[in-house]
């Protein structure tokens, strides 16, 4: 097997994750990305935590990174697609004014 850079090898290892997360089913998809809401909520709700601004600042940064990647992970399980047929049933649930 001919040796790889380091930059081939990464771009290996991400296609090889895109591929497994795109093979995982649309309602895996749809836990993932509702699981990104509690840590969207979390990640401001901690500003109100008697800590100091260097602790709140870490906490944020923690959150809100985690809150984004359980938001990329999930688009990227749902697809197109998949973005699609999610945003139909939300618009078919959705009362009318």
């Amino acid at each position: 097997m001919p040796s790889r850079s380091p930059k081939q090898a990464i771009r290996h290892v991400w296609h090889k994750l895109k591929s497994w997360l795109q093979s995982l089913s649309f309602r895996t998809g749809v836990i993932v990305l509702v699981c990104c809401i509690p840590f969207y909520i979390l990640s401001f709700a901690q500003m109100l935590l008697p800590i100091s601004t260097a602790a709140k600042g870490i906490l944020w940064t923690i959150l809100f990174g985690l809150a984004k990647t359980c938001q990329y992970e999930g688009l990227t399980i749902l697809g197109v697609e998949g973005y699609k047929r999610l945003k139909d049933k939300l618009k078919r649930k959705a009362p009318n004014p």
